[in-house]
């Protein structure tokens, strides 16, 4: 008992040192004040705190979580089929589909995104193809929208839904999959009573790497949103880089890691009663 407990000493070190105390500081320094030249002074206050239900930063906020849900739901849509494909192939095929969803990663992340700027743009190749072809008569305007802000965003994070999904699956005991089959029990019946419950862990997992990440992204937004989109965490890079109010920038970090756990719990909860439901229907 004493060995587990110095092994697990090492882990417990390297959380409170790279995530607690940080995040203690950043609590800190969101209920300071600023001099006339910007610097952090000991002045407890809550200014931040109540600036933050400005209807502009309510407003942002919100488009931040809306756009984080859509762009989870998306990858959880398109990620799940994907995943179970690759679960249930042969070992070869199992290799080259993990492999082509990695080989994003073996790209730097801006020149991907930069990439879209090339495709989506109103001299792009989309809009090139759409003209060639007849389909439509004027240039589309693709880039600097939401909707191209979505597309990247789904596009960065489908890899992180896919893995956890695929490990989920691949670790499933399939040997009740046969005996539902053996019962007479459709495939629909099957993968919702059997395969979905048995993945939760895997669609859990992903959810909260999606959701997490596509709220701390602020490049994509930067690049395929441009003046007409920003997230929260435009804001937070701004107040730290460019308008140098620490205390402000803190303060938006506190609220949305709060607001992230709570998404994050309640994701969590509404998987396990749908399971538990799913059980007792059964």
């Amino acid at each position: 008992m004493k060995k587990s407990n110095l092994s697990v000493l090492p882990v417990i070190l390297w959380l409170c040192l790279f995530l607690v105390v940080p995040m203690l500081i950043v609590v800190g320094i969101s209920f300071m004040g600023r001099d006339d030249l910007g610097n952090v002074v000991l002045d407890f206050n809550l200014e931040s705190y109540s600036r933050f239900f400005d209807p502009l930063y309510l407003g942002i906020y919100w488009d931040t979580i809306v756009l984080s849900v859509l762009t989870t739901g998306l990858c959880l849509l398109l990620s799940y089929p994907l995943a179970y494909y690759i679960a249930n192939a042969g070992p070869k095929m199992q290799t080259w589909g993990l492999v082509l969803i990695t080989i994003p990663f073996w790209i730097n992340f801006l020149i991907r995104t930069y990439a879209w700027v090339l495709l989506l743009r109103t001299q792009g190749v989309v809009n090139n193809v759409l003209l060639d072809f007849g389909l439509i008569q004027e240039p589309l305007q693709m880039l600097y929208t939401k909707g191209a802000v979505l597309l990247g965003m789904v596009y960065t994070f489908i890899p992180f839904m896919v893995l956890p999904l695929y490990v989920a699956l691949d670790q499933m005991d399939k040997k009740l999959l046969e005996a539902a089959s053996d019962l007479g029990a459709s495939r629909w019946k099957s993968f919702w009573h059997i395969t979905l419950p048995q993945t939760k862990s895997g669609i859990m997992t992903g959810s909260v790497l999606v959701y997490v990440s596509t709220t701390g992204m602020f490049v994509v937004t930067d690049i395929l949103g441009g003046s007409k989109s920003s997230m929260i965490s435009n804001i937070i890079q701004s107040q730290f880089l460019g308008a140098r109010n620490w205390p402000f920038g803190s303060a938006l970090s506190v609220i949305f890691v709060i607001t992230s756990l709570i998404m994050i719990a309640l994701f969590n909860r509404a998987l396990t009663s749908k399971h538990m439901k799913t059980k007792e229907g059964r």
